[in-house]
Protein backbone atom coordinates (compact mmCIF):
# COMPACT_ATOMS: atom_id res chain seq x y z
CA UNK A 1 0.00 0.00 0.00
CA UNK A 2 1.46 3.34 -1.05
CA UNK A 3 2.33 5.89 1.61
CA UNK A 4 0.05 8.87 1.95
CA UNK A 5 1.47 12.02 0.38
CA UNK A 6 2.92 14.61 2.74
CA UNK A 7 1.37 18.04 2.39
CA UNK A 8 4.15 20.62 2.61
CA UNK A 9 3.63 24.10 3.93
CA UNK A 10 4.63 27.06 1.85
CA UNK A 11 8.37 27.47 1.61
CA UNK A 12 8.38 31.15 2.45
CA UNK A 13 7.36 30.76 6.10
CA UNK A 14 9.30 32.95 8.53
CA UNK A 15 8.87 30.57 11.47
CA UNK A 16 10.05 26.95 11.35
CA UNK A 17 7.32 25.43 13.52
CA UNK A 18 7.09 21.70 14.30
CA UNK A 19 4.20 19.42 15.18
CA UNK A 20 4.38 20.24 18.90
CA UNK A 21 3.99 23.95 18.11
CA UNK A 22 0.89 23.37 15.99
CA UNK A 23 -0.55 21.12 18.70
CA UNK A 24 -0.28 23.87 21.31
CA UNK A 25 -1.99 26.33 18.95
CA UNK A 26 -4.78 23.85 18.21
CA UNK A 27 -5.38 23.22 21.93
CA UNK A 28 -5.64 26.96 22.53
CA UNK A 29 -8.17 27.45 19.74
CA UNK A 30 -10.26 24.57 21.11
CA UNK A 31 -10.39 26.34 24.49
CA UNK A 32 -11.34 29.65 22.87
CA UNK A 33 -14.23 28.18 20.92
CA UNK A 34 -15.31 26.10 23.92
CA UNK A 35 -15.58 29.23 26.07
CA UNK A 36 -17.72 30.83 23.37
CA UNK A 37 -20.10 27.84 23.33
CA UNK A 38 -20.39 27.75 27.14
CA UNK A 39 -20.93 31.51 27.39
CA UNK A 40 -23.68 31.38 24.76
CA UNK A 41 -25.83 29.28 27.13
CA UNK A 42 -26.03 32.24 29.54
CA UNK A 43 -27.08 34.82 26.94
CA UNK A 44 -30.80 35.42 27.36
CA UNK A 45 -31.11 39.13 26.68
CA UNK A 46 -29.17 42.13 25.38
CA UNK A 47 -27.71 43.00 28.82
CA UNK A 48 -26.19 39.51 28.97
CA UNK A 49 -24.77 39.84 25.46
CA UNK A 50 -23.49 43.43 25.64
CA UNK A 51 -22.61 43.82 29.35
CA UNK A 52 -22.28 40.23 30.62
CA UNK A 53 -25.24 40.77 32.95
CA UNK A 54 -23.16 43.09 35.23
CA UNK A 55 -22.18 40.00 37.22
CA UNK A 56 -18.38 39.58 37.09
CA UNK A 57 -15.96 39.98 40.05
CA UNK A 58 -13.26 42.67 40.08
CA UNK A 59 -10.30 40.34 39.53
CA UNK A 60 -11.91 38.95 36.35
CA UNK A 61 -12.81 42.36 34.92
CA UNK A 62 -9.42 43.76 36.03
CA UNK A 63 -7.49 41.14 34.07
CA UNK A 64 -9.88 41.49 31.12
CA UNK A 65 -9.38 45.27 31.27
CA UNK A 66 -5.65 44.79 30.62
CA UNK A 67 -5.98 41.84 28.27
CA UNK A 68 -8.35 43.83 26.05
CA UNK A 69 -5.49 46.29 25.59
CA UNK A 70 -2.89 43.55 25.06
CA UNK A 71 -3.41 43.58 21.34
CA UNK A 72 -1.51 45.33 18.59
CA UNK A 73 -0.60 48.30 20.80
CA UNK A 74 1.07 46.30 23.51
CA UNK A 75 2.66 43.44 21.62
CA UNK A 76 3.75 44.34 18.09
CA UNK A 77 3.46 48.10 18.47
CA UNK A 78 5.50 48.29 21.65
CA UNK A 79 8.09 45.77 20.49
CA UNK A 80 8.43 47.87 17.32
CA UNK A 81 8.85 50.95 19.51
CA UNK A 82 11.44 49.15 21.62
CA UNK A 83 13.41 48.18 18.51
CA UNK A 84 13.23 51.67 17.01
CA UNK A 85 13.48 53.95 20.06
CA UNK A 86 14.54 51.87 23.09
CA UNK A 87 13.63 52.64 26.71
CA UNK A 88 11.71 55.91 26.11
CA UNK A 89 8.88 53.65 24.91
CA UNK A 90 8.09 52.83 28.56
CA UNK A 91 6.37 56.23 28.74
CA UNK A 92 3.37 54.64 27.03
CA UNK A 93 2.91 52.62 30.21
CA UNK A 94 4.29 54.54 33.18
CA UNK A 95 3.26 58.03 32.00
CA UNK A 96 0.74 57.24 29.28
CA UNK A 97 -1.39 54.64 31.08
CA UNK A 98 -1.10 54.12 34.85
CA UNK A 99 -2.06 57.66 36.06
CA UNK A 100 -5.10 57.73 33.77
CA UNK A 101 -6.17 54.23 34.83
CA UNK A 102 -6.04 55.26 38.48
CA UNK A 103 -8.04 58.42 37.74
CA UNK A 104 -10.64 56.34 35.91
CA UNK A 105 -11.06 54.01 38.87
CA UNK A 106 -11.07 56.60 41.65
CA UNK A 107 -13.00 59.46 40.00
CA UNK A 108 -14.85 58.47 36.84
CA UNK A 109 -16.12 54.90 37.20
CA UNK A 110 -18.74 55.87 39.80
CA UNK A 111 -20.40 58.07 37.18
CA UNK A 112 -20.32 55.38 34.51
CA UNK A 113 -21.46 52.52 36.70
CA UNK A 114 -23.82 54.50 38.93
CA UNK A 115 -25.72 55.95 35.99
CA UNK A 116 -26.34 52.42 34.63
CA UNK A 117 -25.50 53.55 31.11
CA UNK A 118 -24.65 50.83 28.60
CA UNK A 119 -21.89 52.76 26.83
CA UNK A 120 -19.75 55.90 27.03
CA UNK A 121 -21.71 57.57 24.17
CA UNK A 122 -24.91 56.97 26.13
CA UNK A 123 -23.37 58.89 29.06
CA UNK A 124 -22.56 61.69 26.60
CA UNK A 125 -26.21 61.76 25.50
CA UNK A 126 -27.41 62.22 29.08
CA UNK A 127 -24.90 64.99 29.76
CA UNK A 128 -24.97 66.86 26.44
CA UNK A 129 -27.95 65.64 24.44
CA UNK A 130 -28.25 64.05 20.97
CA UNK A 131 -25.75 66.27 19.11
CA UNK A 132 -22.64 65.30 21.07
CA UNK A 133 -23.97 61.76 21.44
CA UNK A 134 -24.31 61.23 17.69
CA UNK A 135 -20.86 62.69 16.95
CA UNK A 136 -19.26 60.55 19.67
CA UNK A 137 -21.09 57.36 18.67
CA UNK A 138 -20.17 57.72 14.99
CA UNK A 139 -16.53 58.60 15.64
CA UNK A 140 -16.17 55.77 18.15
CA UNK A 141 -17.68 53.23 15.76
CA UNK A 142 -15.34 54.30 12.95
CA UNK A 143 -12.33 54.19 15.28
CA UNK A 144 -13.14 50.64 16.42
CA UNK A 145 -13.38 49.41 12.84
CA UNK A 146 -9.98 50.94 12.05
CA UNK A 147 -8.30 49.61 15.20
CA UNK A 148 -9.89 46.17 14.78
CA UNK A 149 -8.28 46.16 11.34
CA UNK A 150 -4.88 46.74 12.98
CA UNK A 151 -5.31 43.75 15.27
CA UNK A 152 -6.61 41.63 12.41
CA UNK A 153 -3.70 42.63 10.16
CA UNK A 154 -1.18 41.58 12.79
CA UNK A 155 -3.12 38.40 13.52
CA UNK A 156 -3.10 37.57 9.82
CA UNK A 157 0.62 38.38 9.67
CA UNK A 158 1.32 35.71 12.29
CA UNK A 159 -0.71 33.15 10.36
CA UNK A 160 1.18 34.14 7.21
CA UNK A 161 4.54 33.83 8.98
CA UNK A 162 3.57 30.45 10.41
CA UNK A 163 1.95 28.80 7.40
CA UNK A 164 3.11 30.87 4.45
CA UNK A 165 -0.45 31.52 3.34
CA UNK A 166 -1.20 34.65 1.32
CA UNK A 167 -2.03 37.48 3.70
CA UNK A 168 -5.61 37.87 2.47
CA UNK A 169 -6.40 34.20 3.21
CA UNK A 170 -4.76 34.50 6.62
CA UNK A 171 -6.92 37.56 7.36
CA UNK A 172 -10.14 35.74 6.53
CA UNK A 173 -9.25 32.67 8.63
CA UNK A 174 -8.19 34.80 11.60
CA UNK A 175 -11.36 36.91 11.36
CA UNK A 176 -13.57 33.80 11.28
CA UNK A 177 -12.11 32.50 14.55
CA UNK A 178 -12.68 35.76 16.42
CA UNK A 179 -16.15 36.14 14.92
CA UNK A 180 -17.24 32.69 16.07
CA UNK A 181 -16.81 33.13 19.81
CA UNK A 182 -18.02 36.74 20.03
CA UNK A 183 -21.15 35.96 18.04
CA UNK A 184 -21.87 32.98 20.28
CA UNK A 185 -21.22 34.42 23.72
CA UNK A 186 -21.01 38.19 23.38
CA UNK A 187 -19.09 40.19 25.98
CA UNK A 188 -19.03 37.33 28.51
CA UNK A 189 -17.19 35.10 26.03
CA UNK A 190 -14.83 37.95 25.16
CA UNK A 191 -14.02 38.68 28.82
CA UNK A 192 -13.43 35.09 29.90
CA UNK A 193 -11.29 34.53 26.82
CA UNK A 194 -9.38 37.72 27.69
CA UNK A 195 -8.58 36.36 31.16
CA UNK A 196 -7.27 33.13 29.59
CA UNK A 197 -5.39 35.16 27.00
CA UNK A 198 -3.71 37.30 29.66
CA UNK A 199 -2.04 34.29 31.25
CA UNK A 200 -1.16 32.78 27.88
CA UNK A 201 0.44 36.04 26.72
CA UNK A 202 2.57 36.48 29.85
CA UNK A 203 3.65 32.82 29.87
CA UNK A 204 4.60 32.98 26.21
CA UNK A 205 6.51 36.29 26.13
CA UNK A 206 8.41 36.10 29.43
CA UNK A 207 10.71 33.28 28.17
CA UNK A 208 11.45 35.35 25.07
CA UNK A 209 12.81 38.19 27.23
CA UNK A 210 14.83 35.86 29.48
CA UNK A 211 16.35 33.79 26.67
CA UNK A 212 17.07 36.88 24.58
CA UNK A 213 18.91 38.57 27.46
CA UNK A 214 20.83 35.36 28.13
CA UNK A 215 21.87 35.20 24.47
CA UNK A 216 23.42 38.71 24.52
CA UNK A 217 24.98 38.65 27.98
CA UNK A 218 22.25 40.11 30.17
CA UNK A 219 21.23 43.74 30.57
CA UNK A 220 24.82 44.99 30.45
CA UNK A 221 25.35 43.08 27.21
CA UNK A 222 22.25 44.72 25.74
CA UNK A 223 23.54 48.17 26.70
CA UNK A 224 26.95 47.45 25.16
CA UNK A 225 25.43 46.27 21.87
CA UNK A 226 23.13 49.29 21.65
CA UNK A 227 26.10 51.61 22.19
CA UNK A 228 28.11 49.79 19.52
CA UNK A 229 25.27 49.97 16.98
CA UNK A 230 24.66 53.67 17.69
CA UNK A 231 28.37 54.42 17.27
CA UNK A 232 28.57 52.50 13.99
CA UNK A 233 25.55 54.29 12.45
CA UNK A 234 25.44 57.78 13.99
CA UNK A 235 23.32 59.29 11.22
CA UNK A 236 20.65 56.60 11.23
CA UNK A 237 20.37 55.44 14.85
CA UNK A 238 19.60 57.65 17.86
CA UNK A 239 22.46 58.09 20.36
CA UNK A 240 22.72 55.28 22.91
CA UNK A 241 22.07 57.71 25.77
CA UNK A 242 18.65 58.46 24.29
CA UNK A 243 17.83 54.78 23.81
CA UNK A 244 18.96 53.60 27.26
CA UNK A 245 17.25 56.29 29.36
CA UNK A 246 13.52 56.92 29.42
CA UNK A 247 13.90 60.68 30.04
CA UNK A 248 13.89 63.12 28.30
CA UNK A 249 12.66 60.83 25.50
CA UNK A 250 14.05 62.71 22.47
CA UNK A 251 14.33 59.48 20.47
CA UNK A 252 10.61 58.83 20.89
CA UNK A 253 9.24 62.32 20.24
CA UNK A 254 11.69 63.29 17.51
CA UNK A 255 12.06 66.77 19.05
CA UNK A 256 15.52 68.33 19.09
CA UNK A 257 14.77 70.13 22.36
CA UNK A 258 14.79 68.01 25.52
CA UNK A 259 12.45 70.50 27.20
CA UNK A 260 9.88 70.22 24.40
CA UNK A 261 10.28 66.47 24.46
CA UNK A 262 9.39 66.32 28.15
CA UNK A 263 6.44 68.67 27.60
CA UNK A 264 5.24 66.55 24.68
CA UNK A 265 5.44 63.35 26.72
CA UNK A 266 3.87 64.76 29.89
CA UNK A 267 1.12 66.87 28.27
CA UNK A 268 0.59 65.30 24.84
CA UNK A 269 0.99 61.66 25.85
CA UNK A 270 0.63 61.61 29.63
CA UNK A 271 -2.40 63.88 29.83
CA UNK A 272 -4.24 64.33 26.54
CA UNK A 273 -3.72 61.00 24.77
CA UNK A 274 -3.52 58.89 27.90
CA UNK A 275 -6.52 60.30 29.77
CA UNK A 276 -8.39 60.55 26.50
CA UNK A 277 -7.87 56.86 25.83
CA UNK A 278 -8.19 55.26 29.25
CA UNK A 279 -11.02 57.34 30.70
CA UNK A 280 -13.36 57.63 27.72
CA UNK A 281 -12.58 54.62 25.54
CA UNK A 282 -15.58 52.32 25.79
CA UNK A 283 -13.43 49.32 24.82
CA UNK A 284 -11.79 49.53 28.25
CA UNK A 285 -14.66 51.02 30.25
CA UNK A 286 -17.01 48.27 29.05
CA UNK A 287 -15.02 45.68 31.03
CA UNK A 288 -15.45 47.63 34.27
CA UNK A 289 -19.14 48.16 33.56
CA UNK A 290 -19.59 44.38 33.43
CA UNK A 291 -18.54 44.02 37.09
CA UNK A 292 -20.89 43.09 39.93
CA UNK A 293 -20.81 46.30 42.02
CA UNK A 294 -19.65 49.91 42.00
CA UNK A 295 -16.75 48.89 44.24
CA UNK A 296 -15.66 46.23 41.74
CA UNK A 297 -16.08 48.68 38.87
CA UNK A 298 -13.79 51.21 40.59
CA UNK A 299 -11.15 48.59 41.37
CA UNK A 300 -11.18 47.11 37.86
CA UNK A 301 -8.68 49.57 36.25
CA UNK A 302 -6.67 49.77 39.49
CA UNK A 303 -6.21 45.99 39.65
CA UNK A 304 -5.24 46.13 35.99
CA UNK A 305 -2.60 48.79 36.67
CA UNK A 306 -0.35 46.38 38.55
CA UNK A 307 0.34 43.95 35.67
CA UNK A 308 0.22 46.89 33.26
CA UNK A 309 3.33 48.54 34.71
CA UNK A 310 5.41 45.40 34.14
CA UNK A 311 4.25 44.68 30.57
CA UNK A 312 7.21 46.71 29.11
CA UNK A 313 9.58 43.97 30.24
CA UNK A 314 7.92 41.44 27.93
CA UNK A 315 7.22 43.80 25.00
CA UNK A 316 9.65 46.73 24.81
CA UNK A 317 12.72 44.87 26.07
CA UNK A 318 12.34 42.05 23.47
CA UNK A 319 12.13 44.76 20.79
CA UNK A 320 15.38 46.29 22.05
CA UNK A 321 17.00 42.84 22.01
CA UNK A 322 15.79 42.17 18.47
CA UNK A 323 17.33 45.44 17.26
CA UNK A 324 20.83 44.21 18.16
CA UNK A 325 20.45 40.43 17.93
CA UNK A 326 18.35 39.94 14.78
CA UNK A 327 20.28 40.89 11.65
CA UNK A 328 17.22 41.88 9.63
CA UNK A 329 15.90 44.27 12.30
CA UNK A 330 19.37 45.70 12.93
CA UNK A 331 19.72 46.41 9.20
CA UNK A 332 16.33 48.15 9.10
CA UNK A 333 17.29 50.28 12.10
CA UNK A 334 20.52 51.26 10.35
CA UNK A 335 18.49 52.58 7.42
CA UNK A 336 18.60 49.51 5.21
CA UNK A 337 15.83 47.91 3.18
CA UNK A 338 15.40 44.18 3.79
CA UNK A 339 13.04 42.03 1.67
CA UNK A 340 10.58 39.67 3.32
CA UNK A 341 8.79 40.35 6.60
CA UNK A 342 5.43 39.10 7.82
CA UNK A 343 3.61 41.33 5.33
CA UNK A 344 5.78 40.23 2.41
CA UNK A 345 6.45 43.91 1.62
CA UNK A 346 9.79 44.12 3.39
CA UNK A 347 11.03 43.71 6.95
CA UNK A 348 9.71 46.40 9.31
CA UNK A 349 10.01 47.18 13.02
CA UNK A 350 6.62 45.48 13.43
CA UNK A 351 8.41 42.18 12.67
CA UNK A 352 10.86 42.50 15.57
CA UNK A 353 9.09 40.02 17.84
CA UNK A 354 8.51 37.43 15.13
CA UNK A 355 12.15 37.39 14.06
CA UNK A 356 13.35 37.26 17.67
CA UNK A 357 11.10 34.25 18.27
CA UNK A 358 12.57 32.60 15.21
CA UNK A 359 16.15 33.11 16.39
CA UNK A 360 15.81 32.49 20.13
CA UNK A 361 13.02 30.06 20.99
CA UNK A 362 13.22 26.27 20.69
CA UNK A 363 10.25 24.30 19.39
CA UNK A 364 7.59 23.95 22.05
CA UNK A 365 8.35 27.37 23.49
CA UNK A 366 8.01 28.66 19.93
CA UNK A 367 4.49 27.24 19.74
CA UNK A 368 3.66 28.79 23.10
CA UNK A 369 4.95 32.19 21.94
CA UNK A 370 2.97 32.01 18.70
CA UNK A 371 -0.11 31.10 20.72
CA UNK A 372 0.53 34.14 22.92
CA UNK A 373 0.68 36.45 19.92
CA UNK A 374 -2.49 34.98 18.45
CA UNK A 375 -4.16 35.38 21.85
CA UNK A 376 -3.07 39.01 22.05
CA UNK A 377 -4.42 39.99 18.66
CA UNK A 378 -7.64 38.06 19.17
CA UNK A 379 -8.16 39.78 22.54
CA UNK A 380 -7.60 43.19 20.97
CA UNK A 381 -9.86 42.57 18.03
CA UNK A 382 -12.58 40.99 20.18
CA UNK A 383 -12.53 44.04 22.46
CA UNK A 384 -12.94 46.41 19.51
CA UNK A 385 -15.78 44.43 17.98
CA UNK A 386 -17.69 43.81 21.22
CA UNK A 387 -17.58 47.57 21.93
CA UNK A 388 -18.59 48.36 18.33
CA UNK A 389 -21.65 46.10 18.37
CA UNK A 390 -22.87 47.66 21.63
CA UNK A 391 -22.57 51.23 20.35
CA UNK A 392 -24.10 50.40 16.97
CA UNK A 393 -27.07 48.57 18.50
CA UNK A 394 -27.85 50.85 21.44
CA UNK A 395 -26.50 54.26 20.50
CA UNK A 396 -27.18 54.38 16.77
CA UNK A 397 -29.87 51.91 15.72
CA UNK A 398 -32.07 52.01 18.85
CA UNK A 399 -31.67 55.76 19.42
CA UNK A 400 -31.89 57.16 15.89
CA UNK A 401 -33.04 54.51 13.41
CA UNK A 402 -35.54 51.98 14.80
CA UNK A 403 -36.89 52.69 18.29
CA UNK A 404 -39.07 50.74 20.73
CA UNK A 405 -38.51 47.22 19.40
CA UNK A 406 -38.38 44.17 21.65
CA UNK A 407 -35.07 43.36 23.36
CA UNK A 408 -34.49 40.21 21.27
CA UNK A 409 -34.53 42.31 18.10
CA UNK A 410 -31.63 44.48 19.31
CA UNK A 411 -29.80 41.34 20.41
CA UNK A 412 -30.01 40.07 16.81
CA UNK A 413 -28.78 43.45 15.57
CA UNK A 414 -25.79 43.11 17.89
CA UNK A 415 -24.91 39.72 16.47
CA UNK A 416 -25.25 40.94 12.89
CA UNK A 417 -23.17 44.00 13.79
CA UNK A 418 -20.45 41.63 14.97
CA UNK A 419 -20.43 39.92 11.58
CA UNK A 420 -20.39 43.22 9.70
CA UNK A 421 -17.58 44.65 11.82
CA UNK A 422 -15.44 41.58 11.23
CA UNK A 423 -15.91 41.79 7.48
CA UNK A 424 -15.12 45.51 7.43
CA UNK A 425 -12.01 44.90 9.56
CA UNK A 426 -10.64 42.68 6.80
CA UNK A 427 -10.56 45.74 4.55
CA UNK A 428 -9.33 48.24 7.17
CA UNK A 429 -6.46 45.83 7.87
CA UNK A 430 -5.01 46.97 4.55
CA UNK A 431 -4.50 50.49 5.92
CA UNK A 432 -2.35 49.15 8.76
CA UNK A 433 0.00 47.42 6.33
CA UNK A 434 1.23 50.82 5.10
CA UNK A 435 3.02 51.66 8.38
CA UNK A 436 6.39 50.13 9.30
CA UNK A 437 5.76 51.02 12.96
CA UNK A 438 2.13 50.39 13.81
CA UNK A 439 2.30 52.73 16.82
CA UNK A 440 2.56 55.74 14.49
CA UNK A 441 -0.80 54.82 12.97
CA UNK A 442 -2.43 54.06 16.33
CA UNK A 443 -1.35 57.30 17.99
CA UNK A 444 -2.63 59.25 14.98
CA UNK A 445 -6.06 57.60 15.38
CA UNK A 446 -6.10 58.27 19.14
CA UNK A 447 -5.34 61.94 18.48
CA UNK A 448 -8.34 62.15 16.15
CA UNK A 449 -10.91 60.31 18.26
CA UNK A 450 -9.86 60.21 21.93
CA UNK A 451 -8.21 63.58 22.57
CA UNK A 452 -11.24 65.78 21.71
CA UNK A 453 -13.59 63.38 23.47
CA UNK A 454 -11.55 63.63 26.66
CA UNK A 455 -11.58 67.42 26.51
CA UNK A 456 -15.37 67.52 26.15
CA UNK A 457 -15.88 64.83 28.73
CA UNK A 458 -13.63 66.20 31.48
CA UNK A 459 -14.85 69.78 31.06
CA UNK A 460 -18.47 68.65 31.15
CA UNK A 461 -17.95 66.48 34.23
CA UNK A 462 -16.32 69.20 36.33
CA UNK A 463 -17.95 72.38 34.93
CA UNK A 464 -21.70 72.50 35.28
CA UNK A 465 -21.97 75.61 33.05
CA UNK A 466 -20.93 73.66 29.93
CA UNK A 467 -23.87 73.33 27.52
CA UNK A 468 -25.13 70.73 25.07
CA UNK A 469 -24.25 72.84 22.04
CA UNK A 470 -20.70 73.25 23.31
CA UNK A 471 -20.44 69.50 23.60
CA UNK A 472 -20.86 68.68 19.92
CA UNK A 473 -19.16 71.84 18.63
CA UNK A 474 -16.05 71.09 20.70
CA UNK A 475 -15.94 67.46 19.55
CA UNK A 476 -16.20 68.32 15.87
CA UNK A 477 -13.73 71.22 16.01
CA UNK A 478 -11.20 69.23 18.06
CA UNK A 479 -11.29 66.30 15.67
CA UNK A 480 -10.91 68.53 12.60
CA UNK A 481 -7.96 70.36 14.16
CA UNK A 482 -6.14 67.08 14.86
CA UNK A 483 -6.75 65.92 11.28
CA UNK A 484 -5.41 69.27 10.01
CA UNK A 485 -2.19 68.95 12.01
CA UNK A 486 -1.75 65.39 10.73
CA UNK A 487 -2.10 66.54 7.11
CA UNK A 488 0.35 69.41 7.64
CA UNK A 489 2.93 67.15 9.34
CA UNK A 490 5.63 65.21 7.50
CA UNK A 491 4.27 61.67 7.72
CA UNK A 492 1.25 61.23 10.04
CA UNK A 493 -0.85 60.41 6.94
CA UNK A 494 2.02 58.77 5.10
CA UNK A 495 2.56 60.17 1.62
CA UNK A 496 -0.66 62.21 1.90
CA UNK A 497 0.89 64.51 4.53
CA UNK A 498 2.08 67.84 3.13
CA UNK A 499 5.20 68.36 5.25
CA UNK A 500 4.40 71.99 6.07
CA UNK A 501 5.08 71.41 9.78
CA UNK A 502 8.40 69.98 10.93
CA UNK A 503 6.70 67.15 12.81
CA UNK A 504 7.09 63.44 12.22
CA UNK A 505 6.52 60.07 13.85
CA UNK A 506 4.82 59.86 17.21
CA UNK A 507 5.82 63.42 18.08
CA UNK A 508 3.38 64.57 15.38
CA UNK A 509 0.63 62.55 17.06
CA UNK A 510 1.38 64.20 20.42
CA UNK A 511 1.08 67.67 18.86
CA UNK A 512 -2.10 66.77 16.95
CA UNK A 513 -3.72 65.42 20.13
CA UNK A 514 -2.66 68.47 22.15
CA UNK A 515 -4.06 70.79 19.47
CA UNK A 516 -7.37 68.92 19.47
CA UNK A 517 -7.58 69.19 23.26
CA UNK A 518 -6.87 72.94 23.38
CA UNK A 519 -9.19 73.80 20.47
CA UNK A 520 -11.98 71.71 22.01
CA UNK A 521 -11.62 73.37 25.44
CA UNK A 522 -11.45 76.93 24.10
CA UNK A 523 -14.44 76.58 21.78
CA UNK A 524 -16.47 74.75 24.41
CA UNK A 525 -15.97 77.57 26.89
CA UNK A 526 -16.86 80.24 24.32
CA UNK A 527 -19.99 78.42 23.10
CA UNK A 528 -21.09 77.59 26.67
CA UNK A 529 -21.22 81.25 27.63
CA UNK A 530 -23.33 81.96 24.55
CA UNK A 531 -25.88 79.17 25.16
CA UNK A 532 -28.10 77.98 28.01
CA UNK A 533 -26.91 75.26 30.45
CA UNK A 534 -28.99 72.47 31.99
CA UNK A 535 -30.67 72.86 35.38
CA UNK A 536 -29.23 71.47 38.63
CA UNK A 537 -31.73 68.61 38.66
CA UNK A 538 -30.70 67.52 35.16
CA UNK A 539 -27.01 67.31 36.14
CA UNK A 540 -27.26 65.04 39.19
CA UNK A 541 -25.18 61.93 38.52
CA UNK A 542 -23.51 63.59 35.53
CA UNK A 543 -21.46 66.45 37.03
CA UNK A 544 -19.15 65.98 39.99
CA UNK A 545 -20.24 69.00 42.01
CA UNK A 546 -23.95 68.23 41.57
CA UNK A 547 -23.79 64.57 42.61
CA UNK A 548 -24.13 63.51 46.29
CA UNK A 549 -21.00 61.73 47.54
CA UNK A 550 -22.97 58.72 48.74
CA UNK A 551 -23.92 58.03 45.11
CA UNK A 552 -20.24 57.76 44.12
CA UNK A 553 -19.06 55.10 46.57
CA UNK A 554 -20.04 51.67 47.84
CA UNK A 555 -20.85 52.05 51.56
CA UNK A 556 -19.78 48.45 52.21
CA UNK A 557 -16.23 49.15 50.98
CA UNK A 558 -15.34 50.90 54.24
CA UNK A 559 -15.52 47.52 56.00
CA UNK A 560 -13.04 45.85 53.61
CA UNK A 561 -9.32 45.38 54.46
CA UNK A 562 -7.08 48.04 52.86
CA UNK A 563 -5.99 45.83 49.97
CA UNK A 564 -9.61 45.52 48.85
CA UNK A 565 -10.35 49.26 48.98
CA UNK A 566 -10.09 51.50 45.93
CA UNK A 567 -8.01 54.47 47.15
CA UNK A 568 -5.31 52.54 49.09
CA UNK A 569 -4.79 50.21 46.10
CA UNK A 570 -4.49 53.23 43.80
CA UNK A 571 -1.89 54.81 46.11
CA UNK A 572 0.25 51.65 46.10
CA UNK A 573 0.12 51.52 42.30
CA UNK A 574 1.09 55.19 41.99
CA UNK A 575 4.09 54.79 44.31
CA UNK A 576 5.33 51.77 42.35
CA UNK A 577 5.14 53.54 39.01
CA UNK A 578 6.99 56.59 40.40
CA UNK A 579 9.77 54.27 41.57
CA UNK A 580 9.99 52.70 38.10
CA UNK A 581 10.33 56.14 36.50
CA UNK A 582 13.26 56.92 38.79
CA UNK A 583 14.94 53.56 38.16
CA UNK A 584 14.81 53.80 34.37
Amino acid sequence: MAAAPVVALASDTLIDAHAVDYLLIAIYFAFVLGIGVLASRRVSDSVDFFLSGRSLPAWVTGLAFISANLGAVEIMGMSANGAQFGLPSVHYFWIGAIPAMLFLGVVMMPFYYGSKVRSVPEFMRRRFGPGAHLVNALSFAIAQLLIAGINLYLLGSIVHALLGWPLWIALIVAAAIVLSYITLGGLRAAIYNEVLQFFVIVASLAPLTLLGLHRIGGWSGLEDKIRSAASAHPGDIAPASQQLNSWPGDALTGFSSSFLSVVGIVFGLGFVLSFGYWTTNFVEVQRAMASDSISSARKTPIIGSFPKMFIPFITIVPGMIAAVLVKEIADVKAGGSVPGGASGKGVAFNDALIYLMRDVLPNGLLGLAITGLLAAFMAGMAANISAFNTVLSYDLVQTYVIKDREDSWYLRIGRWATVAATVIAIFTAGLASNFSNIMNYLQTLFGFFNAPLFATFILGMFWKRMTATAGWVGLVAGTLSAVTVAFLSEDAFGSASLGVLNLSGQGASFVAASTAFVVDIVLSVIVSYATRPKTHEELVGLVYSETPREDLVDAAEATYPWYRRTVPLACVSLVLVIILNFLF
